[in-house]
């Protein structure tokens, strides 16, 4: 027994020693967490007066609201499913202070501009739309119709955006006038019962004159992706009225053939005297869901000391950066007050619009010109995903709406800010012939991003911060393609993609608008390019040779600065002060514009006007108040006699000389639907922007000045003086992250709830 309990303890000793050993290599070999704080001071302070920009906040939207409903001779609803008939109030947004007054309050020379909302409400009742200034904040006490102010004329309630109310309306009459009539039909072609349905999928513009509101509406199968699952069904709805009772079917197009009536249609079909739909069981090729399980994870990326940025309220800082922030409901991204060490360079940076033109051989999408911010681009900035979206670590940040909601609706995680290698130096030399030596920098920058996903179509809107100086406005789309049913004629306007699956043609127009003050708001547009002459040699007077050289313009009035795409445009663009840096060249910053768009809508064509933004590549105007936007909410459903018709900004041709100047810049891309856009169009080659460069800005690249520059000479390969990535590897450390949360489908619309 004794022998027993001796051999036992032994192994016992033996088994803890072992174990500890282990546990003090797995301890050893372990990487510490990161750190959760900074490990250097930030450069600035953050500055509360950014909240002049700020979106409103939850009690202001309700603050705004509860004075509204307070004025009860405006009889306004906030009933999701208001009728059209009735009054409205479909949307609160901040109004934007006067620029004179918000840089007097940013430099300290006056105290803040009065705080206002601006409040859009549909007056079915009496046939027009007003837009309303609310103010002040955050205690309402007055309200102005501003609507003649801004667009100087009345606004037809035939311009409002389709409301959930009315989309209610719409299913309703589907269900009531038409689908009972075609029972046989849409069980037959489309095996439609009470387990399967049909999803509609409108045409915009509808009609083809001012004072239409006749919507084709395409219908998909109720499946995964549905853009790309069209049955060959489209119906002609006339709801120009406010009275739902009034509304009617005027067309209606089945496989190829068009009928005047449901009961043509009905009676063709049970006679046999139309090619009929045979029901076929869809492929799901819609589907996103992954085919494949995932084997290993991809590069993640994590901030070793603490991120280098910080975001309070709706102000950032970032190394020699500072901006304040916002999103519209109805444009969506924006910032202001963007500085470089200290520098103002720009007012505000901001999206405007997004627009395609479609071609097709079928109705539904014949006549397609989608206008977003007529429905509100911002409004469709859901939550973001962690890790797929954005960079797991980011900084995500909340944001609050009220458009077409009896509320104000909280979309959580809705913008993402981080830091961001982006793969490629920003600068970098090896020195191989003489001074043997490498000097480089990581390029390191910061993104501010939102996704809006507006229908179809995902569009990732990205503005970066690049330690040179520059910043950069982008956008990249994804998501499904329109498209349309397979007829006769059909592949003149596209590819063929899936079965009876059209892919149709259609362009990417992005409108930016770049309110850049280059020190001060007294600046000029300027032009370089280049051009070859002939040049005797000054050594040999006899031989001459093209030589290439510099052609600098100054362009004096709006017209000759409105550049349109149609026509060779000078490839330097500058806004420049009269300002000289130490070399004696006026101090600018560049506008380089990246785009592969399509041929924009001919002037000839009534619905042009609406969009008349997308003529120019740029078009440099003199800053006005009233000229806040190159778009509005209105030109998509009266898109041939626009509220905002851009082309106006520069008919008066005012001099830009020594002015406060605003670029208009527009980007974008031609996309010919292919194979490959099944199931999703990928953002790899669809997208654009307009990158903000220092031209002479500067006496040098201040870059340099960077810490995260690199430099060794040889015999001081591993030295971590000058290249802290020579000691990286001590210095390892393991992120500490957050957990995986989702709230985004909180905020998304359910149909299923109106009827």
């Amino acid at each position: 027994m004794n022998s027993l309990v001796k051999w036992t303890l032994i192994l016992f000793v033996l088994f803890s020693i072992i174990l500890n050993i282990v546990l003090i290599c797995i301890h050893t070999n372990r990487a510490p967490k990161c750190s959760a704080h900074r490990v250097q001071p930030l450069r600035g302070k953050h500055d509360e007066r950014s909240g002049v920009f700020a979106d409103l906040t939850r009690e202001e939207y309700l603050q705004v609201q509860e004075y509204m409903l307070k004025q009860t001779d405006l009889d306004i609803s906030t009933n999701q499913i208001t009728k059209p008939s009735e009054n409205f109030l479909f949307l609160i947004d901040l109004s934007l202070p006067k620029k004179a007054d918000a840089l007097a309050y940013l430099d300290g020379k006056s105290s803040k501009p009065v705080r206002e909302a601006t409040v859009v409400v549909f007056h079915g009742a009496k046939g027009h739309i007003i837009e309303y200034v609310v103010g002040p904040l955050p205690k309402p006490t007055y309200h102005k119709d501003v609507t003649k102010e801004r667009y100087k004329t009345e606004l037809p309630i035939n311009a409002r955006t389709v409301t959930i109310g009315e989309y209610a309306l719409l299913f309703k009459f589907f269900e009531e006038k038409i689908f009972p009539e075609l029972g046989k039909l849409l069980k037959e072609s489309f095996d439609l019962s009470v387990d399967k349905s049909l999803n509609a999928f409108e045409q915009m513009p509808r009609g083809v004159r001012s004072g239409d509101r006749k919507t084709w509406v395409s219908f998909l199968r109720d499946m995964s992706g549905m853009y790309i699952h069209p049955v060959g069904f489209e119906v002609l709805v006339n709801h120009g009225s406010v009275n739902a009772s009034d509304w009617r079917v005027e067309k209606l197009l089945y496989n190829g053939q068009y009928f005047d009536t449901v009961e043509e249609l009905r009676q063709k079909y049970d006679a046999g005297s139309v090619k009929k739909i045979p029901y076929k069981e869809p492929a799901d090729h819609g589907s996103l869901k992954p085919r494949h399980e995932s084997l290993q994870l991809g590069p993640q990326q994590f901030y070793a000391e603490g991120q280098r940025y910080s975001v309070s309220n709706n102000h950032v800082l970032y190394l020699d950066w500072s901006f304040a922030f916002g999103l519209s409901s109805v444009t969506g991204m924006r910032v202001f007050d963007v500085r470089f060490k200290g520098e103002r360079i720009v007012y505000e940076l901001s999206v405007q619009e997004a627009m395609s033109v479609y071609g097709s051989v079928t109705p539904g999408m014949m006549l397609t010109k989608f206008v977003d911010s007529s429905i509100g681009i911002g409004r469709f900035a859901h939550e973001l995903v962690r890790g797929v979206d954005c960079p797991y670590e980011a900084t995500y940040v909340d944001t609050y709406r009220y458009i077409d909601a009896p509320i104000p609706i909280r979309f959580k995680n809705s913008i993402c800010i981080f830091e961001h290698n982006m793969g490629q130096p920003l600068r970098r030399h090896f020195s191989d012939f003489f001074h043997n030596s490498y000097g480089g920098m990581v390029n390191s920058a910061l993104v501010f991003r939102t996704i809006t996903a507006i229908g179809n179509y995902d569009y990732m809107w990205d503005f970066i911060f690049y330690q040179s100086g520059s910043v950069e406005a982008k956008v990249h789309a994804t998501g499904y393609i329109s498209s349309s049913y397979m007829m006769e004629g059909s592949l003149k306007y596209g590819h063929q993609v899936a079965e009876n699956v059209l892919g149709n043609i259609h362009t990417h127009f992005i409108n930016f608008k770049v309110d850049l003050d280059v020190l001060g708001v007294k600046n000029m547009f300027q032009t370089k390019d280049m051009e070859y002459v002939n040049v005797s040699l000054p050594w040999m007077s006899d031989h001459y040779a093209m030589i290439p050289q510099l052609v600098e313009k100054q362009l004096k009035t709006e017209q000759e600065a409105a550049l349109p795409y149609d026509t060779k445009t000078p490839r330097y663009l500058h806004i420049a002060s009269n300002k000289t840096n130490r070399w004696g060249h006026q101090r600018s910053y560049r506008l380089q514009v990246f785009s592969f768009t399509g041929d924009h809508l001919p002037e000839s064509q009534a619905e042009e006007r609406a969009m008349s933004w997308a003529r120019y590549k740029v078009a440099i105007t003199k800053q006005k108040d009233l000229e806040q936007t190159s778009s509005s909410l209105y030109n998509q459903n009266n898109i041939w006699n626009p509220a905002v018709d851009f082309s106006k900004y520069i008919e008066d041709n005012e001099s830009i000389e020594d002015e406060d100047l605003v670029a208009w810049v527009t980007t974008g891309f031609l996309h010919i639907p292919h194979a490959e856009d099944i199931p999703n169009t990928v953002t790899v080659g669809n997208g654009g922007g307009v990158l903000l460069r220092p031209h002479n800005y500067f006496d040098n690249d201040p870059s340099i000045h960077s810490a995260d520059g690199v430099y060794f000479s040889p015999g001081s390969e591993e030295s971590c003086d000058n290249n802290r990535m020579a000691c990286l590897a001590e210095e390892t450390c393991s992120p500490t992250l957050e957990p995986f949360t989702y709230h985004g489908f909180e905020g998304v619309m359910k149909f299923e709830d109106w009827v």
